[in-house]
């Protein structure tokens, strides 16, 4: 009953009168006031914890849930109050880790965790509610979602492994091309000495040992090569290729590499881009992912070769981790064998690492093709599952400018070797110079040798007549090839230079000798080979295939 703005009861506590009846009512005023400012603060802690990036719930002693609230539930698909009334243990039943530290709260302990449910992760502070006398009579916890801090944690961890893991190539990259001068300088000096050897060995049983010698010494050239590659500084002769041609040209040697119990399919693509690199590195990278394609494959399955054109943005490449923007022309190279496992993935391009039986691989053909594709500025995406098969994505900078001009290979191998001209050769490595001058003097040539480049200028001055060809090591300590050329060419107008080299690409690229136009002749070379290029290079002709 309401009386000039108070509120009444019926009760014994106030007597009063209407009429002649008599009543006793308290005033509620300040009941009814606490009842709605304690309304209003429930609404208040309502609109908080639902505004909040969290989740508040709470569970009994039975793990039986009697409150849900927080804006974060929607993450979860689901309304506050939801699943009030259902057991944590039920709906956790999959999950030990979330039911591990239920238990833990229930049974007393303060605790904060992480707990992944599906695919998001969630941060929970776990406290236990206790009574007046202290026993444990349910548990708070409040939850806030860290899915996406937990996935950037991930992704800086990916990263810094694949940085820890281009570091580590790198260094075995280095350590690869910083023995590669003087191991190419001594395969040189064994080769050159064994061609001389056969040219007076007398029996067929010493020449028989010679020969064997030789293809000794030309297997660990050969190996050296594969490292310089993995290294990414293998000496290169890049040209426009399109690689529809290039492939279409291999197919033949590929099918009977992989044998006739593996069908090979070519996809060729038409308006392909062109690339601009060396061919027969492409030919080494095909091969090599062939010959592992064939090894994965137990009685008969398939390999297929394909290309398109692929290009990339920004946003594309800040998912999909090891690509970068720009064009590229996919080489891809599919099998359907046995397939790796991500263990073994995540060593497949360290060089030595393999799979393959003792004898069965040198563990150098997957990094082969690893630095011949950095080499040339691509990247490769690897993709596999054990049973189903693997697939190499290799992507190659599309190249812009024009075809290349077409070169004119010299026919100086099958003609005579032997010439009269003047040749200064200039070598700091003693066994090479020794050798280079004996195998130019059997071919009838005069040799002017200098170990180094003052002694070089020096037989210069002091020597009256022509001379016709200056062969000289591109890295020496008083100054490089490159400069010797410079300073004996106004003395010698008209000089033919040939450059050699067993440093590695990076090393001398900076000197200029790898350019087009420039006659170059890489460490080890066999004495033939020293006889073919000299004969080129003295007749003013292009022997690009040495």
């Amino acid at each position: 009953m309401a009386l000039g703005g108070f509120l009444w009861e019926s009760s014994h506590h106030v007597q009063w009168r209407i009429s002649s009846h008599v009543g006793i009512s308290p005033d509620l005023t300040e009941r009814k006031r606490a009842e709605e400012a304690l309304r209003d603060s429930e609404r208040h802690v309502h609109t908080v914890v639902s505004a909040a990036p969290v989740i508040l719930w709470e569970v009994d002693e039975t793990g039986k849930i009697v409150f849900s609230e927080g804006r974060a539930l929607a993450s979860l698909g689901l309304s506050p109050g939801q699943r009030v009334g259902s057991s944590v243990f039920e709906i956790y039943k999959d999950n030990q880790d979330a039911l591990a530290y239920i238990r833990r709260g229930l049974a007393g302990e303060e605790f904060s965790a992480e707990v992944a449910v599906g695919r998001s992760h969630w941060r929970n502070h776990y406290s236990p509610l206790r009574d007046a006398r202290g026993d444990v009579m349910g548990l708070v916890a409040t939850s806030v979602d860290v899915t996406e801090r937990k996935w950037a944690e991930e992704e800086k961890a990916k990263l810094q492994e694949q940085l820890l893991h281009a570091q580590k190539m790198e260094s075995v990259g280095r350590l690869a091309g910083g023995v590669a001068h003087d191991f190419n300088n001594m395969l040189g000096v064994i080769l050159g000495h064994v061609e001389l050897a056969l040219e007076d060995a007398g029996s067929d049983e010493v020449r028989s040992g010679l020969i064997e010698v030789q293809k000794a010494a030309q297997r660990s050239a050969e190996l050296t090569r594969q490292l310089l590659a993995f290294a990414r500084k293998q000496l290169m002769s890049p040209k426009v290729l399109d690689l529809n041609e290039t492939v279409t040209a291999l197919c033949t040697m590929l099918r009977r590499l992989v044998g006739e119990n593996i069908q090979l399919e070519w996809k060729s693509t038409p308006d392909l881009w062109s690339i601009k690199a060396d061919s027969a590195q492409i030919d080494q990278i095909l091969a090599n992912l062939c010959v592992n394609a064939r090894d994965a494959i137990v009685t008969t399955g398939k390999i297929v070769i394909e290309v398109e054109n692929c290009a990339f943005d920004k946003d594309y490449c800040a998912t999909h981790a090891g690509h970068f923007p720009g064009q590229y022309v996919l080489l891809a190279v599919h099998d359907d064998g046995s397939g790796m496992d991500n263990e073994t993935l995540a060593h497949i391009f360290e060089p030595f690492f393999t799979t393959k039986g003792i004898g069965k691989g040198t563990g150098l053909g997957l990094a082969t093709v690893y630095g011949i594709v950095h080499q040339n500025g691509g990247f490769i995406a690897v993709s596999s599952e054990v049973d189903k098969g693997t697939t190499f994505r290799i992507y190659l900078p599309r190249h812009v400018d024009g075809p290349a001009p077409a070169v004119v290979l010299s026919n100086a191998g099958k003609a005579g070797l032997s010439g009269d001209e003047t040749i200064l050769l200039v070598e700091d490595e003693l066994a090479l110079l020794g050798l280079g001058k004996t195998i130019l003097e059997r071919l009838g040539y005069t040799v002017l040798a200098a170990s180094t480049p003052k002694e070089a200028i020096r037989l210069v001055s002091g020597h009256s007549t022509a001379i016709h060809l200056l062969l000289t090591d591109v890295i020496m300590p008083e100054m490089t090839g490159v400069d010797l050329a410079k300073r004996l060419l106004p003395v010698i107008p008209g000089l033919n230079c040939l450059f050699m080299s067993g440093y590695t690409a990076n090393v001398i690229a900076h000197h200029g000798v790898l350019d087009d136009r420039v006659n170059f002749i890489p460490k080890p070379f066999s004495a033939q080979e020293l006889a073919l290029k000299v004969r080129a290079v003295l007749d003013g002709k292009r022997d690009v295939a040495s």
